[in-house]
């Protein structure tokens, strides 16, 4: 279980990494999951070699299949690969999304040459609904342009599964990139707690970091991320980041609201 506001505002260093940071999500030839108390959102990773890899429901879901009571947001941040999908096969390049359905049976990954891994990530959250299995190509994402140089706050938001585009039940997922030259993904901070958020890092130079800040307002955090890692947010904690150099980040949302723009603004004479 996440600790609470107060629990969190006594924790030390190792403790919010322990709780809020995922570290070794990633590892070649391996199916990596983590099933968090965040509203049950599941994170994880698949990066297939010289086999193919496929979805197990593990204990904690007590179901035949990983997507009988779930729908799934994949993207492919690796090399080029394949997700079959109850027989079907989707080829996703570099960024392509998926969205998989509730009901799904068999879900499985290839990557298409094996010296070149495919690096999948996914997210999950429980579905009250079916809806159909859609992917989304890198460039049928929709964008969005935000911030400024002067405010080095550049960045481009790009929509896969949201109201707009791909339908799901709750799970909202998306990727952004911040512009060379820029270094703040979002300042002035803000919470929204309708829903619950998954930041995984990514495209970030090998000596370079992303000072992740978290926890309520008055009483901030940070957590220091590194390339592939995903820092978990609760509806009541701010989430925005600081880069030594510009970056990525893939987000997965999910809750009551699908708005992507319902969130409560933090004014900068709050933040302590």
């Amino acid at each position: 279980m996440l600790p609470d506001p107060t629990q969190t505002a006594r924790m030390n260093t190792a403790q919010l990494r322990g709780k809020f940071l995922v570290e070794d999500l990633f590892c070649p030839g391996q199916v990596r999951l983590v099933y968090t108390s965040l509203d049950r959102m599941i994170v994880g990773s698949v990066v297939p070699t010289d086999t193919r890899l496929a979805l197990a429901a593990g204990k904690e879901l007590a179901c035949d299949h990983f997507a009988e009571r779930r729908e799934v947001g994949i993207l492919n941040l690796g090399a080029p690969g394949t997700v079959i999908v109850d027989g079907q096969a989707y080829a996703m390049a570099r960024r392509d999304g998926l969205y998989i359905g509730r009901g799904a049976k068999e879900i499985a990954f290839e990557s298409d040459r094996i010296e070149a891994s495919s690096r999948f990530y996914l997210t999950s959250f429980p579905a009250h609904a079916s809806h159909p299995t859609v992917q989304v190509k890198a460039d049928q994402a929709q964008q969005l342009e935000l911030g400024s140089a002067e405010r080095a706050s550049r960045r481009t938001i790009y929509m896969y599964i949201h109201t707009g585009g791909v339908r799901s039940c709750q799970l909202v997922m998306g990727i952004t990139a911040v512009e060379e030259g820029s270094v703040w993904n979002t300042m002035p901070a803000h919470t929204h707690v309708r829903r619950v958020e998954a930041y995984l890092y990514h495209n970030l130079a090998p000596d370079s970091v992303v000072f992740h800040y978290m926890g309520l307002p008055e009483e901030t955090r940070h957590l220091v991320v590194r390339e592939g890692q995903v820092a978990l947010s609760p509806s009541w904690s701010i989430h925005s980041g600081c880069g030594t150099g510009n970056y990525s980040f893939a987000w997965a949302m999910g809750g009551e609201n699908q708005q992507f723009d319902d969130l409560d603004m933090v004014g900068m004479d709050r933040v302590r």
